[in-house]
């Protein structure tokens, strides 16, 4: 079938689209451009004087051995928020798909953490594992007379910010594995079933591959929440800390910016988030995306 445009005039569409270009030409495109541009600068206090400097910024960074335990830090933080969220988010999935009285009520329910803002619920971890007066505190006193310093202890304060990473991006997991999950081909499952395969075998080799594009999806969406997102919720709970334990590159670059306005090494730091971001979604496209099946 051969389809033609409705439009009497050729340029007429691009001009429907031409405040949509300019809004992403002046707050997307144009700021990338300046990113990458300041990267190779030295800029002084309120860019009032700057200084090109080529690679020297990246060299820096390639020099700094703090800023090596911040990538790693970034990497073991990222890592650990996307495995046990997709992890926990599938099991919570599949128990929230059962047929049970109530279930769209607890459905709901499930989503509603992702719907606060990041510094509201950084605000609510921060309340809960408060020393002296959060509620978490407060029962661990109670039940074994002993009060944890979640916000001192370097472990204790980087297994926090999993902990909230999880549950904050938790909602919106649930809410498209239950999508995918309430659209399966349950003759596939009943054949398997019919053929003396286990539980585990239906969840493995059925569930879990047909499931598998969504499954994909969450991994970018989770890779790069991750990376960028969890900003508010560090920034709000540990600020980097104990002893930069929590500092990881996005709230990094936003303190050498903001704070000490090394503007040029802060665009430096994003260049490099940028491409590390990048790199991973190549990568798992060329590798976890061969095992992803389309299709009924």
């Amino acid at each position: 079938m051969e389809y033609r445009s409705q439009f009497k005039n050729k340029y007429l569409p691009f001009l429907f689209l031409l405040p949509t270009l300019l809004i992403l030409a002046v707050f997307l495109y144009y700021p990338v451009a300046q990113t990458f541009r300041l990267s190779t600068y030295r800029v002084a206090f309120l860019g009032l004087k700057t200084q090109f400097t080529g690679l020297e910024n990246f060299i820096d960074l390639i020099k700094d051995s703090g800023y090596h335990k911040i990538i790693l830090t970034t990497v073991f933080i990222t890592t650990s928020i996307v495995i046990g969220g997709l992890g926990l988010s599938l099991g919570i999935a599949m128990l929230a798909n059962s047929k049970i009285k109530g279930g769209r009520f607890y459905r709901l329910l499930l989503i509603w953490p992702y719907a606060l803002s990041p510094a509201v619920a950084g605000v609510i971890w921060l309340f809960m594992f408060s020393p002296g007066f959060g509620p978490v505190n407060y029962l661990t006193e109670q039940l074994f007379n002993t009060e944890i310093n979640w916000l001192g202890n370097s472990r204790l304060a980087v297994l926090l910010i999993i902990m909230a990473g999880i549950w904050k991006n938790l909602g919106y997991n649930i809410v498209f594995y239950l999508a995918a999950l309430q659209n399966l081909n349950l003759e596939v499952l009943e054949a398997a079933a019919i053929d003396g395969a286990s539980s585990w075998q239906r969840f493995w080799r059925v569930t879990f591959a047909l499931i598998s594009p969504m499954s994909f999806f969450l991994l970018i969406t989770n890779i790069i929440y991750s990376f960028f997102s969890i900003f508010g919720m560090i920034d709000i709970v540990t600020k980097g800390g104990p002893l930069d334990a929590t500092n990881v590159m996005i709230y990094n670059l936003y303190r050498d910016g903001f704070e000490y306005y090394k503007t040029g090494l802060a665009a430096a730091e994003s260049v490099v988030l940028f491409f590390i971001v990048v790199g991973l979604t190549i990568v798992q496209f060329r590798t976890s995306g061969r095992q992803v099946h389309y299709g009924g």
